[in-house]
């Protein structure tokens, strides 16, 4: 399939710098099985779902991963903002530098503020524009202080905008946040606050909680014409065994499972074997959702809007209908629903 299939017009001014307040207060459009759309709101959840539902969350935790630093030589200091992206080892991550033409293996960064420093050495360059660092601290207190240093990593629709601040600590983590470990947030999660939960919980509906470790891969652009070019990046993701029991009785008694983002239904359909049943699962995945692919592991996916020609409005196609996902997002623009992870959602019924 061609990726300009999945493109859209998206006006900038759609795009949200900051989530409702409170959060449940977002919109929701409501997609059903015929492709019929109703406009409403998230405070309103539990009253599109029924008792004995099961509502499955990423409860992954974002690290503060964003770092504004120095790269230091002998005759020159330069500034420099580095995206961490991914662990590759105890003291090591891969990331995006800024501006990357101004650094070179063997160079010195050093990221600090009043309180803590970090310093790493640049180790390599790959292909991708991606550079390791080799911080020179230990884990424990690399990791204590990356959260002193680091700032939360908003994806770049929002950083062009804007920097991100202290009030991002908080609004870009779910109530669900427990495993540390994502780079990005899972952002339907971010709708949930303890009022909405208590509704949901006094309906009957189930919460389990799932973990994929979500990479800055979610907002990488697609760079190839066609589907099948696409590769990939890989997450690394856990159901435990009793999270898999709990699911499969779910429907097994006739519940439907909703999934919380697109994060956690690719973690599912990881996990599921052809018959749609869950399996306990400990690993990387890469799994690519894209029309004609059946999703087998849930009834309904509540998820944010997503950027054009992304994997993830590929995605939601799969599930939803592509001529129905373009229509719901032709409605979204019009009637000025806010766009990407500070934004709206929409509760998509599964036809695939």
């Amino acid at each position: 399939m061609l990726i300009s299939n999945f493109d859209f017009d998206l006006p900038e001014d759609r795009i949200a710098l900051r989530p409702a307040e409170p959060r449940e207060a977002a919109r929701l459009l409501r997609v059903d099985a015929e492709g019929a759309l109703t406009d409403s709101h998230i405070g309103d959840m539990a009253d599109y779902l029924h008792a004995g539902d099961l509502l499955v969350v990423n409860d992954t935790r974002v690290l503060p991963t964003q770092l504004d630093g120095q790269r230091i030589r002998e005759d020159s200091m330069v500034n420099i903002e580095a995206t961490l992206v991914k662990s590759t080892g105890a003291t090591q991550w891969q990331a995006f530098l800024k501006p990357g033409r101004k650094v070179r293996p063997g160079d010195k960064l050093q990221f600090k503020n009043d309180a803590a420093k970090l310093n790493a050495i640049v180790s390599a360059k790959d292909d991708n524009g991606l550079y390791t660092l080799d911080f020179q601290h230990g884990p424990q207190e690399l990791l204590e202080r990356l959260h002193i240093v680091g700032g939360m990593p908003l994806p770049p629709y929002i950083r062009s905008k804007r920097h991100e601040d202290e009030q991002d600590k908080s609004d870009y983590q779910t109530i669900f946040a427990r495993d540390e470990g994502s780079v990005a947030a899972p952002t339907a999660g971010l709708h949930f606050t303890p009022a909405l939960l208590e509704k949901l919980t006094a309906k009957g509906v189930g919460i389990e909680r799932i973990t994929l470790h979500v990479g800055a891969g979610t907002f990488l652009p697609v760079k190839v014409e066609d589907t099948d070019d696409h590769v990939m990046h890989a997450e690394f993701g856990v159901i435990t065994p009793e999270s898999a029991e709990r699911i499969n009785a779910v429907r097994a008694s006739g519940g439907r499972i909703i999934c919380v983002g697109t994060t956690s239904l690719r973690l599912l359909e990881s996990a599921c074997d052809p018959q749609g049943t869950i399996h306990p699962f400990a690993a990387e995945t890469a799994i690519f959702i894209t029309p004609g692919v059946k999703v087998r592991s849930c009834d309904l996916l509540m998820t944010n809007f997503h950027l054009p020609k992304s994997t993830l409005f590929m995605l939601v196609c799969a599930l939803a209908g592509t001529d129905v996902m373009k229509k719901a997002y032709a409605h979204a623009i019009d009637t000025g629903y806010r766009f990407f992870s500070y934004g709206d959602a929409c509760l998509l019924t599964n036809v695939s």
